[in-house]
């Protein structure tokens, strides 16, 4: 196995992670104060989903380090990035508009990231799927929380 390919692959990850985590202090409390819809996951959901698809993530990144076009790696880097932003300004900075634009900039990312995979390694794209398909949902739910109180 190369190391150098392992850690490429696996270091951006974990930061998009570890950025997400610190976003994410205040989740429990923000996220127990919103008015949700019906079809909101509890909170309990969050952590488990998060991990494996991390995971699946961390797995699609080693086979495309150094095995795709630069475009390719520079989107997988960039959804990454959007991917720890998101928690920062949903949940620490509480601006729903931005949170909206960030995740909406996440699926266009991720799902380039995706159609562009096909072609060059089908199983990386489909290790990415879950990620789309739950940040699809987590798209909607965040346009449909609300604060407490508000109309």
């Amino acid at each position: 196995m190369d190391a150098r390919r392992l850690v490429t692959a696996v270091a951006p990850v974990v930061a998009a992670a570890g950025l997400g985590g610190l976003g994410s202090r205040r989740a429990p409390q923000t996220y127990a104060r919103l008015r949700k819809p019906g079809w909101a996951p509890p909170a309990s959901v969050f952590g488990p989903v998060w991990s494996m698809l991390y995971v699946g993530i961390g797995v699609a990144g080693w086979r495309l380090t150094g095995r795709t076009a630069p475009r390719v790696q520079a989107l997988h880097l960039a959804q990454l990035a959007l991917n720890g932003a998101w928690p920062i300004t949903f949940f620490g900075v509480q601006d729903k508009r931005a949170s909206l634009a960030i995740i909406a900039a996440l699926d266009v990312a991720v799902t380039a990231e995706i159609a562009a995979l096909r072609q060059t390694d089908p199983v990386a794209a489909g290790l990415l799927v879950p990620y789309l398909a739950w940040n699809l949902f987590a798209s909607a739910l965040n346009a449909k929380v609300g604060d407490p109180g508000a109309s």
